[in-house]
């Protein structure tokens, strides 16, 4: 199989090893960097060290506009347009009644919503296998629902319940599920993608030491953080170890322009992160965040790619967020016209418009689906609502290793069963 083209985004290739010379020149009309990647691996007289396909619209990076695939040929099956659309549809609405329960007081702490970034979960995860995993930030539920945690579950773990994807301790922040191969989202940003490269170290070492890997190849890992994250040393750190050592990783930056209430264009001496890729010897691809089938055509490729043993991708995902920072942000930092300018790209309203035009579904059929979803987010409240607090005795569970350490009397019980444990503190 040629090496990924990248063509509903712009694509960065790796820098070759510096020997002196110029620059070569870019692309030549007509030609695809597969075709290119094809002259390198041959070690042609015309092989460009740098080269870009411009393909996407940016408000970061000037650009021409691509269409989508041309009428009569949709970019996605009708399955496939469908099962997009209603993991988008899932996320906006799943958000949209959380921030109700928060304001009802159902949901403690901080809480950070997704809307307006659907396209970014919805394109990458769904492309992925059940052993595939993914690692998210603070802003993770929707990471969580795209890879097939229950709606159920999810809302438990934020309403903190036992019945909760982590039983109720992990709260909005920390979503966390084995059966799911969601290794968590992270409070601290940056502090995901050391555990994202382990765990795609991990998947290496399954596929090449012990040779247990399915037979598609690799299992691949997804790290998900924004675009403040590209600032922090682990970031760095963890591109260079990935392409050292080949992992199958994908690096996703879901650039929605603010790090709380930093814009990224004050805040980063080079705004375009995907160049950092071909600095550690990656391909660094940029793609249009708020358009779920372009996002959806680059993660293919990237993820294909590290399955295949390839390495790693940096995708940059320039996308935007309706909502505050947190459900506690005010949201007075950006300025109205920037925020109604995104509004008007909304990403699920932009694929209906698609199904419809390609004849893919009928409206009555996408308000189905929205039916549908709007269902399984009310049996999720309920459920949560009518679901126990975890017990007392769970609260030093998981803590201390040791079974006979700290957290266990000398009669084998917690400590924290003792009425007297928690005296003095608020309530558990």
């Amino acid at each position: 199989m040629a090496a990924a083209s990248f063509t509903a985004a712009k694509f960065l290739a790796p820098v070759a090893a510096r020997s002196g010379g110029e620059r070569a020149p870019p692309l030549p009309a007509g030609a695809s960097s597969s075709s290119f990647a094809r002259a390198q691996r041959r070690g042609g007289a015309h092989h460009p060290r740098l080269r870009t396909a411009l393909a996407v619209s940016s408000d970061v990076l000037a650009g021409n506009k691509a269409a989508h695939a041309a009428p009569g040929n949709p970019a996605v099956t009708r399955e496939e347009a469908l099962e997009l659309y209603e993991d988008m549809v899932l996320g906006r609405v799943f958000e949209d009644m959380c921030a109700q329960m928060y304001y009802r007081g159902k949901m403690f702490g901080f809480v950070h919503l997704y809307n307006g970034q659907e396209a970014v979960s919805t394109g990458f995860i769904k492309l992925l296998n059940q052993a595939d995993c993914v690692v998210s930030t603070y802003r993770d539920h929707v990471h969580a629902l795209s890879k097939g945690v229950p709606a159920r579950s999810v809302m438990a773990e934020l309403f903190g319940k036992a019945t909760g994807c982590c039983r109720g301790q992990g709260g909005s922040m920390h979503m966390f599920s084995a059966p799911h191969n969601l290794l968590g989202g992270f409070a601290f940003i940056g502090e995901g993608i050391p555990v994202a490269t382990g765990a795609a170290f991990a998947a290496k070492y399954r596929h090449e030491v012990l040779k247990e890997s399915g037979p598609d190849g690799l299992d691949v890992t997804l790290a998900f953080f924004g675009d403040g994250t590209c600032n922090n040393g682990q970031f760095f750190e963890c591109l260079n170890m990935a392409q050292l050592w080949k992992l199958p990783i994908v690096f996703v930056v879901e650039n929605n322009l603010w790090a709380i209430g930093m814009s990224h264009l004050r805040s980063t001496s080079d705004p375009e992160i995907y160049k950092k890729g071909p600095a550690f010897g990656m391909p660094g691809v940029h793609v249009d965040g708020m358009d779920v089938l372009k996002v959806r055509e680059v993660a293919k490729e990237a993820i294909e790619r590290a399955r295949r043993g390839e390495g790693p991708t940096l995708v940059e995902c320039e996308t935007y967020r309706f909502r505050g920072h947190s459900l506690a942000d005010p949201d007075e930092l950006r300025k109205a016209d920037e925020k109604t300018h995104y509004a008007a790209r909304d990403p699920i309203t932009a694929l209906k418009k698609y199904i419809i035009e390609e004849n893919l579904a009928t409206e009555s059929e996408l308000k189905s689906i929205e039916k549908k979803i709007d269902d399984v987010v009310e049996e999720a409240v309920e459920f949560a609502d009518a679901s126990p607090h975890p017990p007392r005795s769970q609260l030093l569970e998981n803590v201390f290793s040791d079974p006979k350490g700290f957290g266990i009397g000398p009669d084998g019980k917690y400590r924290c069963e003792d009425p007297k444990f928690t005296q003095g503190t608020a309530q558990v």
